[in-house]
């Protein structure tokens, strides 16, 4: 990933750092910086890069967490936008430069189990067996992991995991346990924060998949009534909402694929993992492309940040709502 982010890309007016506080905060964070990079497999030379978007952003979201409660962040951006490696750099800032106690899961990790989406796609639709659009998630899971993140008096917490190779939720017995009570919880995801359509938006079909599959609009208008119920219970609990905003969907599509690579990496060859060849992506990625068209429209007017990216995944602007 190419971060070419300059320092200037945040509006002055709305300057979080001062000069002498960055240098300072930068110089003590390096070596921290420098491990998870590493950890993460990205290219060293992006350090000072990185250091210029993600520690103004800490210190963003430190003056926005109000003394003595937990703060939920948000994090929404498209598949491949770089929402994990945003997510797990800004934690380590959290920790290692404010010393807050971080916490981080992803809306990913709260999916239905496989067969809770094949019973959705006998009584409901068969697209909703593909793992994705809202009515596919445990909302209430989420819910659940949220107020127990966010208890003033809570021990510990179970994070929910999902395993994408084999498209189905990891069991109870293999989810991490967080000590608790924390300071922030991080929580991203390809969806959070999103708003329904207009029902009058789901009359024509968007595209190949909704054509051929969902030619009565069943599907659609599913999700789009999921968006309006207990999901926006869930995006209520978020203080605020940073938006990754990429280009175009063709960026979508590249930047998955090279996602899908690099999970087939880390798979031993055993017959039961579910890597997707193009075609399949490219079917795979309509599901979401409804959705995520409608978000790219509309979020930047609300979401409480707005990072922009172009199609060489470097930043070119910083949009901060009032």
């Amino acid at each position: 990933m190419q971060l070419g982010m300059q320092a200037s890309l945040w509006p002055t007016e709305q300057s979080v750092l001062s000069a002498d506080d960055y240098a300072a905060l930068a110089n003590r964070l390096r070596p921290a910086l420098l491990a998870r990079m590493r950890e993460l497999q990205l290219d060293a030379g992006l350090a000072e890069p990185l250091k210029r978007v993600y520690i103004p952003l800490a210190a963003w979201v430190h003056r926005q967490k109000q003394e003595g409660r937990a703060f939920v962040l948000g994090v929404n951006g498209a598949q491949g936008s770089g929402k994990s490696t945003l997510s797990a750099l800004l934690s380590l800032i959290l920790t290692e430069g404010y010393g807050y106690k971080v916490a981080g899961f992803s809306i990913d990790d709260i999916y239905k189990t496989r067969a809770e989406r094949e019973k959705l796609g006998r009584e409901v639709h068969p697209l909703l067996v593909t793992r994705g659009v809202p009515g596919t998630h445990d909302v209430q899971l989420g819910l659940d992991t949220l107020a127990a993140l966010v208890d003033p008096a809570g021990s510990s917490v179970a994070i929910p995991a999902f395993d994408k190779a084999h498209d189905d939720r990891l069991p109870s017995s293999e989810w991490s346990v967080l000590a608790g009570p924390v300071d922030v919880v991080i929580f991203e995801g390809w969806c959070v924060g999103a708003k329904p359509q207009d029902d009058a938006e789901l009359q024509s079909a968007l595209n190949e998949l909704e054509a051929r599959e969902d030619v009565d609009g069943v599907w659609r208008r599913f999700v789009n009534e999921e968006l309006k119920g207990e999901y926006a219970e869930l995006f209520a609990r978020l203080d605020r909402l940073i938006m990754l905003k990429v280009p175009n969907m063709e960026s979508v599509y590249e930047w998955r694929s090279l996602q899908e690579e690099k999970l087939a990496a880390t798979i031993v060859p055993s017959g039961r993992h579910r890597i997707m060849d193009s075609s399949g992506l490219k079917r795979f990625i309509m599901h979401y492309e409804r959705l995520t068209r409608h978000m790219l429209a509309e979020m930047p007017e609300r979401a409480d940040l707005t990072l922009f990216l172009d199609e060489h995944h470097q930043f070119t602007a910083i949009h901060i709502n009032s």
